[in-house]
């Protein structure tokens, strides 16, 4: 944490409006118009303060919750060099032959998975230039009725 446990910010602006507060009784008879300057000045500086009060209270939250986050992943990462059972639907416990194939199972239906992603995205891709032409086709007939409209409208006069 730096100074001030890391208001600096609040205590700077929150002295700048302290000092405009404390100095706008003084200039209360000069002018109307510094008067309202005082006025909008003082609002803003102390809305300020409380700005940069609340958003280091959010930061200093945040930070703390990734803080206990990161102590989650810490803990599953001391997991990884112990032994894990592996149980079977029928509460057996299964070997290392039938976790490998399980695996291979697994990566099979992954890559069809991926096919059918890939498939899918090229279908998108010809979906979308059929409707760009079609929006290009909806153009090229409005200028044509446009056009038809303007040439009756020429042979009118």
């Amino acid at each position: 944490m730096g100074y001030l446990g890391n208001q600096l910010a609040t205590v700077a602006t929150g002295a700048f409006a302290a000092v405009l507060t404390g100095l706008w009784p003084w200039f209360m008879g000069f002018a109307p118009v510094l008067n309202f300057i005082f006025i909008m000045a003082v609002t803003i500086t102390w809305f300020l303060t409380f700005a940069c009060w609340f958003s280091q209270k959010s930061a200093d939250y945040m930070k703390a919750w990734e803080h206990a986050q990161a102590g989650h992943g810490e803990k599953s990462a001391t997991n990884e060099g112990q032994v894990v059972q592996v149980f079977k639907a029928d509460g057996s416990a299964a070997n290392d032959a039938e976790i490998s194939e399980a695996k291979i199972e697994l990566n099979n239906e992954l890559d069809q998975l991926r096919a059918t992603v890939k498939i899918k995205d090229s279908e998108i891709e010809h979906l979308k230039a059929e409707i760009a032409n079609l929006e290009t086709r909806v153009q090229i007939e409005s200028l044509k009725t446009e056009l038809t409209n303007l040439k009756a409208l020429a042979s009118g006069r």
